[in-house]
This record gives structure tokens, sequence and C-alpha cells, in this order.
């Protein structure tokens, strides 16, 4: 008998909408870009996929009308706000179904004038929508001009209170000092800011960032991360994702899919790992470094002359490696996604 990963049910999640994005930032975690096809989720399945949810997703420790960034359920992309009609159907369902703490991610394009930002926000509130969470950060601020998302944060707090997340309130403090107007090159930000400013932040060296910021971190060889094993990201239940595909991905795992989560029972019962081997290989222990014989073996993989500035960095780059020559691993999907690193 194949060996089964007990995967637990999620306590928090986010909805991909779709991976269409207005920008395309350096630093995205499941390469989101204009380039993308819409692809949207479709009604049927995000109600399909909110109902399983609605009895598994946990509320904020302040409760059920709360939000917090690992807590409850979040709708995201891609840029939700491209498709305005198609979110706010699916708020109606989430919150029919009683699904507590949910919030909406946005770059805050869409954030055109005081009178656009308060109808689409209030009519949100009104499908039952607890809160926002606004996205500000250098990669961003490349394609949305800052006084949008001043706008968006101001008009979102009139509207949901305290229910309003800045991610990440540094670089909105600092942004403001700066005085700063419209859009700015990242390359101009690190001349005005200094490099030591994206040590105060969370900045995740995964997904499209191993490729546009390498740059900014310390290089080593692949085997550095032959001991590893990621078994504790691929298992964790918070902040889960599932896109509009029904791609069920854990731990900020982009182009790593669990299985299909309109049927998320099934996926927590287990999953064989006999039907996704490259998951099989990285749950492991050294795990990283059992990927790495298996693509040199078998696909010919040839390390990258500069190496990698983490372990997601080595597992993305073998992935990619791998789904450029090989439609095999039901696990490597959406395969848009190395395509759009």
């Amino acid at each position: 008998m194949t060996e089964k990963l007990k995967i637990p049910k999620p306590i928090s999640a986010g909805l991909i909408l779709s991976y269409r994005c207005t920008s395309e930032c350096k630093h995205c975690m499941y390469a989101c870009s204009p380039r993308w096809r819409g692809d949207w989720v479709t009604i049927d399945d995000a109600e399909r996929i909110l109902a399983q949810l609605s009895g598994m997703i946990h509320e904020s420790p302040l409760g059920p009308q709360s939000i917090g960034v690992n807590y409850g359920l979040h709708f995201t992309g891609g840029e939700p706000f491209l498709n305005f009609g198609l979110l706010l159907r699916i708020v109606e369902i989430a919150h029919r179904l009683k699904i507590p703490s949910t919030f909406v991610e946005t770059n805050s394009f869409w954030s055109v004038s005081d009178e656009v930002a308060r109808s689409k926000l209030t009519r949100l509130r009104e499908a039952g929508l607890q809160g926002v969470l606004v996205s500000v950060n250098p990669f961003i601020l490349e394609h949305i001009p800052f006084e949008r998302t001043m706008r968006t944060i101001r008009i979102s707090r009139e509207t949901f209170g305290d229910n309003v997340i800045v991610y990440q309130s540094f670089f909105y403090h600092q942004f403001r000092m700066l005085d700063l107007d419209g859009v700015l090159p990242f390359e101009e930000y690190l001349r005005r800011a200094g490099s030591r400013s994206l040590s105060y932040v969370e900045l995740i060296p995964m997904g499209r960032a191993c490729y546009k910021l390498g740059h900014l971190y310390k290089r080593y060889r692949a085997k550095a991360f032959f001991s590893e094993s990621c078994l504790e990201e691929l298992t964790r239940p918070w902040h889960v994702h599932i896109d509009n595909y029904g791609n069920y991905i854990a731990g900020y795992c982009g182009g790593i899919s669990l299985g299909d989560a309109r049927n998320l029972e099934s996926i927590c019962e287990g999953i064989d790992l006999g039907n996704f081997p490259i998951i099989a290989q990285l749950i492991s222990p050294g795990g990283l470094g059992r990927l790495h014989k298996m693509a040199v073996e078998e696909f010919g993989y040839g390390d990258l002359p500069d190496g990698y500035i983490s372990k997601c960095h080595l597992c993305v780059d073998i992935r990619k490696y791998i789904s450029q020559r090989t439609s095999e691993f039901r696990e490597l999907r959406p395969k848009e996604f190395y395509e759009n690193l």
C-alpha cells in the first residue's frame, strides 16, 4: 500500500480568484501578472469550496467580525478587484455560509477617486465583508500611484473601522515621510531609502523574488540545502490558498498542488504519495537533496552557477526545470506559474 500524507484541515485560508493582476511585482510568491489568462474561479466552484471551508475556518481571536492576516478567510489574486462583480458575489456566498473574519486583499489600482473607492468598499461591506488588507511595498509602488494606496487606506478605515490591515505599515509610513507621489522604480526607491529598509520587513525569498531580487541576498551552493525538508510547510493548516483552478496550496508554496480542493475532505483524509512523487521527496528527511538527486538523474538538471538564496529558491528552480520538460507531475500546477516567474 502506498504511503499517505495526512493534511490537516485548514484553519485559515485565501481564495485566489485569478492569478491575473495589474502588476508584475518582483516579490510575488504566486507569479501573478497581467500576462496570465483571466480564468476566473467559477461561482459553482467557489460555492463548493466555500461550503467545505465553512466548517473549518477559525475566526480571529477578537471574534468573527474582526480580521487578522492569519485568521479567517481572505479573497485574493492576482488582483480580485479586476472582477469586482465576481468578488461581490463570492463575498455574499461566504457571508451566507457564515464564514468568519473575511477580508479582501488589494493593490488599490482601482482607487481612482473617493467616490469610486467609497462605492466599492461600501458595497462589499453591505455584502457581508468584514475588512480589507491593503498591500503597501516598493514593488507595488512601481505600478500603483501611492495616492491611490493612501486613498484606499483612508476610505477603508471610514468604511470598516479597525478592520483594515496595512501590509506592510513600515512602508506606508516610510513612503509618507519620503513625500512620495505617483509611482517609483524599485532602483530609485533603493537609492532614496537605502537597501537596509528591506531588512525591517517581511520579504519572503521564494517565488518570483528568487529571480528578480536575488541580487539582494547572499547565495549558497545547492548542497547547503540538501538536509532540508518541506514537511512543515506542506502540512501547515494556516494561511493556505486555494486557487481558481481548485489547486490546494500550502505554506506559500506556489506551483505545488496538494490536490483538487473542490473535494477538500478527500485531501484532508490524506493524499496518496504514489500520485505525488515530488511531494513525496520534499516531505522526506533531506527532502531537498532527494529532489535534487531526482532532477539531476532523471531530467539532467544543472545547478545555477551563482547559487541559491534559500531552500525555496532551490526547490522552485528544480520544479520550474522539470515543468518545462514534462507534464507528468500532477503536483506541478498550475503550469502557468512556472511560465510567469
